[in-house]
């Protein structure tokens, strides 16, 4: 079975970057679809975006875009997000899941990490 763990949230100022891991026992990465979502306390999880194939195959959900950038290190087995010029709105827990072809809903992924917080102070 897949496992998903994420790592590195935490506080930031806004303005600031954050860099979030998701390391994974799966195998091939490149044989499935990883994504990160997010959810703030009171609101519905949010797509931030994903990643399959072959590693060019990138969408990002419209409030993230130009500012968030998803990698994936096949060998480290791990997927990665870049978040620059946080703001206070993007404070929530960010979890990384893994589905077979994934898409923007969370009913297209199958395996979900614990999550990870992350909060930016204005």
């Amino acid at each position: 079975q897949v496992h998903l763990a994420e790592s590195g949230g935490g506080l930031v100022q806004a303005g600031g970057s954050l860099r979030l891991s998701c390391t994974t026992n799966a195998r091939t990465l490149n044989t499935i679809a990883l994504g990160w979502f997010r959810q703030a306390p009171g609101k519905e999880r949010e797509f931030v975006g994903m990643i399959r194939g072959t590693g060019t195959r990138l969408y990002y959900g419209d409030s993230v875009k130009g500012r968030f950038t998803i990698s994936r290190d096949n060998a480290q087995h791990a997927m990665y997000l870049q978040m620059n010029d946080l703001k206070p709105e993007d404070s929530a827990v960010y979890y990384c899941a893994a589905g077979a072809y994934g898409g923007r809903s969370d009913d297209d992924f199958d395996v979900w990490g614990q999550g990870t917080q992350v909060t930016v102070s204005s």
